[in-house]
């Protein structure tokens, strides 16, 4: 890839951008500015890089049209930092440097990652030229709040290095990763049905199974919708809609919306088999006696999703059972009808709700069981997308 490194201040990140990129498996070309150089040295980003750092179109015999090479080698152009001028420029189609030349000759996807003073960044021809670039196709990421040069703090910050490595990774696993082009459902956490304005009814579920699965389907190249219960933290990507709900019937409807379009659906939450028929709007007092609550059954999304499933789309249910799991699991896959199910025995140390770790066993409706020995949650969700996309595969043939 091609790493632009514009003329700001920020671009002494770059050198940790640079390093992340290397370290992730990228073979990195830096482009530098002339401004650039003024904040940082071609040379530390030539001894970091898979390719000698390049700033100028003109000087080397050996090498007559650099940006055309690099346009058409790099599999994705990444800017960071990308200043107002450097934006400005490349909505204007001018390619008076070598940064911008490159962008004008390149078809690969295109990453920019703006930082300047907060005056500029909310200033109107920034913002004008950032969405005639975001027409065009082009990703933005950040830029973050915190302290700027001069000792201020506002929006303007460079987006952090991390966040940048990870939404490159998006930008590739889009074309490139095996679920690319592939829309996945996921359902995470578990519900909570009001009993009166301050308590809930709800279970153990802390929502790491489903949010590491939806993570992994994106880092695989797939649009995720999360529909969640969970207040846990999900990884920036532009690959990935959250949705959050609270009760059984919020989730139904979101599932239930989405569901169609979707190539997988993995209904990972553990949403409440009931809730109370009639929740006070006010707080419940002691003083008032003990409170008799009278319980309704909730909706099997699961199943209504199975009923209504378009042709070759893969269902994925989830089985929290106690005892003999497996064979509660088989009984489970029988009734529900979806094409894989995962099962875990969360009586079992370290496994199922509220664990960083789980161990399943990923059941087929063609008979086959996988088992995945204790181990964490994203290596779990690694398997379970291993299954669905082998089905979706299948189901493409």
């Amino acid at each position: 890839m091609v790493l632009g490194i514009a003329g700001g201040i920020a671009a002494y990140k770059a050198v940790e951008v640079c390093r992340r990129l290397e370290d992730a498996g990228c073979e990195v070309a830096p482009v530098l500015t002339e401004a650039a150089t003024h904040f940082v040295g071609a040379l530390t980003f030539s001894a970091l890089a898979s390719h000698e750092a390049a700033t100028s179109l003109f000087g080397n015999p050996s090498d007559p049209i650099p940006h055309t090479r690099l346009g058409q080698w790099a599999d994705v152009v990444v800017v960071a930092p990308a200043t107002a001028d450097l934006l400005a420029r490349y909505a204007a189609g001018m390619s008076n440097d070598l940064l911008t030349a490159t962008l004008l000759a390149t078809r690969a996807p295109v990453v920019v990652c703006p930082a300047m003073h907060t005056e500029m960044w909310e200033h109107a021809s920034v913002r004008d030229n950032l969405a005639l670039l975001r027409d065009r196709g082009v990703r933005v990421v950040g830029p973050d709040e915190g302290r700027l040069a001069g000792g201020d703090e506002g929006a303007g910050r460079l987006a952090a290095p991390e966040r940048i490595v990870e939404a490159v990774r998006d930008v590739l696993a889009s074309t490139e990763g095996p679920l690319a082009g592939r829309t996945v459902l996921v359902t995470a956490g578990g519900t909570r049905e009001a009993i009166d304005a301050v308590r809930v009814i709800t279970n153990r579920s802390s929502g790491r199974q489903g949010h590491a699965i939806a993570e992994e389907a994106a880092r695989r190249g797939a649009k995720v919708v999360l529909v969640t219960a969970s207040h846990l933290a999900t990884r920036h990507s532009a690959l990935l809609e959250r949705i959050e709900v609270e009760t059984a019937a919020q989730m139904r409807a979101e599932v239930l919306a989405a569901a169609p379009t979707a190539d997988a659906v993995v209904m990972a939450a553990a949403v409440a088999d009931f809730r109370p028929a009639q929740p006070s709007s006010d707080k419940l007092r002691r003083t008032d006696g003990i409170p008799q609550l009278v319980l309704e059954p909730t909706e099997d999304i699961l199943a209504e999703v199975v009923a209504s499933a378009p042709a070759g789309q893969v269902v994925v249910g989830f089985a929290a059972e106690s005892g003999d799991a497996l064979a509660g699991g088989r009984a489970k896959l029988a009734k529900k009808r979806c094409q894989l199910l995962v099962v875990n025995d969360v009586s079992a140390p370290s496994v199922g709700f509220d664990h960083p770790t789980n161990e399943v066993v990923i059941l087929g409706d063609d008979g086959s069981e996988r088992h995945v020995a204790l181990s964490s949650k994203q290596e779990v969700a690694s398997a379970v997308l291993d299954s669905v996309t082998g089905r979706i595969r299948e189901g493409a043939r």
